[in-house]
Order: C-alpha cells, then sequence, then structure tokens
C-alpha cells in the first residue's frame, strides 16, 4: 500500500474518533518516522512492509482507547514538544493556565528559585524555565521511570535550566523558595472517570489521591509553608469540584491572597495562595 492507502484505511479504522483523520496522519508519520507535510506530498510512497505493519498496529491499539499521545510518544504542552510514555500523566490544556498563573506572579526578570512537586513529564517546569530563564528551576518526581522521561525532555527543550530531584513532593528540596507549583493527583479512587478515555492507561499514582482526591493538595499546602520565603506563592492544580475546599484548606493554614482560576470551561482549577 502507497502513504494514500494507508491514509485512507487508517481514516475508516478511526472514523468514530474525534479527531481520527487527524490521528492517522499522526500515527502514519509516527511509523514512518516523517512529518505530516512529508506525507502530503507523498501520496504515492510506497513504505516498506514493515512500516506498513507497525502504522496498523499503532491504529488498532488507538481503535481500542489507548492515548494517542502515548501511541505517537508525544504531547505538545505550552508549544513545548514533549515526549510521554506511559509512565507519565499525559499533559492537559487546562494546565497551561498553572503555567499562566505561574507567569503571572515572576517577573520577566526574576530571578527566583522556583519548584514544581510532582514533574511527571516535566511539562510544568520546562514551560516556566523556557519563560523565565533568569529562574533557577527545580521539580521533584517520585516516580523513576517518570523522573527519567522529565530529564529527557529537559535536555531536548532547556538543557541545564532545570535541576530534576528524585522523591515525594517537597523532600528532596533545600532551601526557600519564591514560587511552589504543582499539579498533583486530585481525583477521588471511586471516581467513575477513571474508567474512561485516557485515564484507563495513565498512571494511577498521577490521578488519584485518597477517598476524596485531596490527599496530596492538604500534604503539599501543609509541607510548603516552611519551604516559601515570606511573601511566596504556592499554586496548584485541582478538580473543577475542588475549589471550595482548597481555598478554605489554604485558609485554615494561614496563607494571604487566596485565588482561584477558571479554565476555558469556567470551571474552577488553579488556587493559590502566600505565605505572611
Amino acid at each position: 500500500m502507497n502513504v494514500k492507502e494507508l491514509l485512507a484505511r487508517g481514516r475508516a479504522q478511526l472514523e468514530n474518533q474525534t479527531q481520527g483523520r487527524l490521528e492517522a496522519e499522526i500515527l502514519l508519520g509516527e511509523a514512518l518516522g516523517v512529518s505530516r507535510a512529508w506525507l502530503y506530498a507523498n501520496p504515492e510512497q510506497s513504505p516498506a512492509s514493515k512500516h506498513c505493519s507497525r502504522f496498523l498496529d499503532l491504529v488498532g491499539r488507538r481503535k481500542h482507547g489507548e492515548p494517542i499521545a502515548y501511541l505517537a510518544g508525544y504531547r505538545e504542552f505550552w508549544s513545548l514538544p514533549l515526549k510521554v510514555t506511559a509512565d507519565v500523566l499525559i499533559p492537559r490544556p487546562e494546565t497551561e493556565l498553572l503555567v499562566e498563573t505561574a507567569l503571572a506572579f515572576i517577573p520577566e526578570d526574576a530571578a527566583w528559585r522556583i519548584a514544581d512537586l510532582g514533574t511527571g513529564s516535566g511539562a510544568i517546569a520546562l514551560a516556566i524555565a523556557s519563560e523565565r530563564p533568569l529562574c533557577e528551576i527545580h521539580a521533584t518526581e517520585y516516580s523513576e521511570a517518570a523522573l527519567r522521561v522529565a530529564q529527557e525532555n529537559g535536555q531536548a527543550i532547556t538543557p541545564g535550566k532545570v535541576q530534576f530531584h528524585l522523591g515525594s513532593w517537597l523532600t528532596p528540596l533545600e532551601g526557600k523558595f519564591q514560587l511552589l507549583v504543582s499539579n498533583p493527583p486530585y481525583i477521588a479512587s471511586d471516581d467513575p472517570h477513571l474508567q474512561h478515555g485516557d485515564c484507563r492507561f495513565e498512571p494511577g499514582e498521577a490521578l488519584t489521591s485518597g477517598p476524596d482526591g485531596m490527599t496530596a493538595i492538604r500534604h503539599i499546602a501543609s509541607a510548603s509553608l516552611r519551604y516559601l520565603e515570606h511573601g511566596g506563592m504556592l499554586a496548584f492544580e485541582h478538580g473543577y469540584g475542588q475549589g471550595k475546599e482548597v481555598r478554605q484548606l489554604l485558609v485554615d493554614l494561614g496563607y494571604q491572597d487566596v485565588l482561584t482560576r477558571k479554565d476555558l470551561e469556567n470551571r474552577e482549577r488553579v488556587t493559590s495562595g502566600a505565605r505572611k
């Protein structure tokens, strides 16, 4: 089969996917190691049989629900091409609100110490590093496999700009920071959403945090106080139904200027607070 025929077959198999046409192109590009532009420019090219088989295998896996990001091996976040594997959470568009919140707080010429807690693929840390090159950025991760992915992304995107640490949340860090950010697990352990979509294939420890989804958030909010400079800010993503509880948690712990931002779907998504 040539490129045109392969794409037609892939699109037919993925017709029930919202973006099936696009996904067929992404998967064929991945199987052949070429760009989508190359596919359009070479529709009559006939790839080797091993590449055809690779493409059809990817299409079959996608048809059965496996995330396109894992199949393609990457996901764009903040215009950065990130490597992703089944060891890390797939970066999502709503998490860019956390980056926006951080950048609004950090002056453009700041040389602050900043840490991303539970970095996963490194998405948040690398996005901030790309926008605030004078800052000293740290990123922690409990999973060795996930940390390796983050380190690879760091080397490819902002070499030497982010210091990666193996360990749980704040444990590997020393000294004070002007800003702490995190996208911790916040889904309740019995939430039915875990049985649908990409969540079925993502690492459970990156998604769930106790019966109410608040265990990691409570720990981070409490532990961060001893790592923040006076006036330093903690900001993290949470579930759209957790805003009120998260705000009360920060107020009870003594944070000031507690604020929740809404995502593009008008859902409460990121809450921040400053140390007195």
